[in-house]
């Protein structure tokens, strides 16, 4: 008697051009605008800070929903997976420069936050072999605290609410470099537990 062959599901193809994937492309879209509209205002100018605040908002906005978008319907792509990151940084990177470059932040926060971001992304390709390093909550903490931080710079505050702005940053700071340490003992352990005979 011949077993008859059991079907087996085909692999399931998601499209590149999905809605997720088109957020991650707007955001990307949205940086050059954001830099243009700061350099429009100078730092100085009430308007165009508006817009520029505007920009950033809902260009982080899209860094939110892509994902939850991309988890909840199931659409994950090779794409998504490299250019939401890239995105990210792109994003966080302009805004921090652009900030330090019109002395409204420290050149030193600045380089430190940026080190940690392509400092755990590099971690990330380092161990991607034997594994991947998870967003943790501390992580999604950081980025929310980020991006509260920088929009209270960009919008045009009155004193004494604009004091509110180094406050975030400051703590954006320090959750940045704990998580950031965090993420080196996670990738330090999945080396660790990888080898063979551990």
């Amino acid at each position: 008697m011949i077993d008859e062959p059991v079907p087996v599901a085909a692999p399931r193809v998601v499209s590149l051009y999905n809605a997720a994937n088109a957020l991650t492309v707007i955001r990307l879209i949205l940086v050059p605008v954001f830099l243009a509209l700061v350099v429009a205002s100078g730092m100085t100018d009430h308007d165009w800070r508006v817009g520029a605040c505007l920009a950033f908002c809902v260009a982080s906005a899209t860094d939110f929903v892509d994902g939850w978008i991309a988890r909840r319907w199931q659409l994950v792509t090779s794409f998504g997976k490299i250019a939401d990151p890239i995105a990210d940084k792109a994003l966080t990177g302009t805004a921090l420069v652009l900030l330090s470059a019109y002395d409204v932040l420290p050149w030193w926060i600045t380089v430190v936050i940026l080190a940690r971001e392509w400092g755990v992304t590099a971690l990330r390709f380092w161990v991607i072999r034997y594994g991947v390093i998870p967003a943790s909550r501390g992580g999604k903490l950081k980025t929310g605290l980020q991006t509260a931080a920088i929009a209270w710079y960009l919008w045009p505050f009155p004193e004494p609410v604009d004091v509110a702005g180094p406050w975030l940053m400051w703590a954006a700071l320090l959750v940045t470099v704990a998580t950031g340490f965090d993420y080196v003992v996670q990738a330090l352990r999945l080396r660790q537990g990888a080898r063979p005979g551990s």
